[in-house]
C-alpha cells in the first residue's frame, strides 16, 4: 500500500472517530449516591445523571449497568441483579443532562459495586465514561422462621406424637 493511500486511510479512520471520542469526551457521569445499605432479597433503586457538557448535542450513546463483587468472594451474575442493565440513550443537547432509575435486586450478601458507564454505540475505540462506584453492603437474612415454615415444622411432628399416644392409651390396646 502506498504512503499516500495509508495516510488517505489513517485520517479517514480519525475523523469518524473523532465526533465519537468528542461526545463520549464531553460526557459526565454522576449518582444520586454512593452508598447503600439493604438485605438479601430485598430490590433498591439509585438514580444517575448523565450530563452532555460539549458544545454540542450527544448522539449516540449507550448507558450500561454494571455489577461487580468488591470482596472476592462471590460469584456475581448481572442479569440476576437487574434484567434491564442497558440503555439507548436520546440526543442529550448541549449543556443539558438526562436523568435514568435503575432497579436492582439484592441477590447476594456481601459488599458490590455497581457503577454506570456511558459510551458511544458506534463501539469507538474510546474509553467510556463511567460514574463513581456505588458501594452496597447486603446483609444476609438469617431468620428462624424462614417463609412461615416454622409452625409446620414444630406442629406436624407434635400432631402426629399427640395421635400415637392417643392410639396406644386407648382402652382395649
Amino acid at each position: 500500500m502506498s504512503r499516500a493511500r495509508l495516510a488517505l486511510v489513517v485520517t479517514g479512520s480519525l475523523l469518524a472517530v473523532v465526533p465519537a471520542a468528542q461526545a463520549a469526551g464531553g460526557i459526565a457521569v454522576a449518582v444520586d449516591r454512593t452508598e447503600i445499605s439493604t438485605k438479601l432479597g430485598h430490590k433498591f433503586v439509585f438514580h444517575s445523571t448523565i450530563r452532555n457538557r460539549g458544545a454540542t448535542p450527544a448522539r449516540g450513546l449507550v448507558a450500561h449497568l454494571n455489577v461487580v463483587d468488591l470482596s472476592g468472594n462471590v460469584y456475581v451474575d448481572p442479569e440476576d441483579w437487574s434484567s434491564h442493565r442497558t440503555r439507548y440513550l436520546a440526543p442529550i443537547p448541549a449543556g443539558r443532562s438526562t436523568r435514568l432509575g435503575w432497579r436492582l435486586n439484592a441477590v447476594n450478601a456481601g459488599t458490590i459495586g455497581v457503577y454506570v458507564a456511558v459510551l458511544p454505540r458506534t463501539g469507538a475505540p474510546v474509553p467510556p465514561r463511567t460514574g463513581p462506584t456505588i458501594r452496597v453492603t447486603i446483609r444476609d437474612r438469617r431468620t428462624l422462621n424462614s417463609g412461615g415454615i416454622l409452625p409446620l415444622a414444630l406442629g406436624i411432628p407434635a400432631c402426629l406424637g399427640l395421635i400415637a399416644v392417643g392410639v396406644r392409651r386407648r382402652p382395649g390396646h
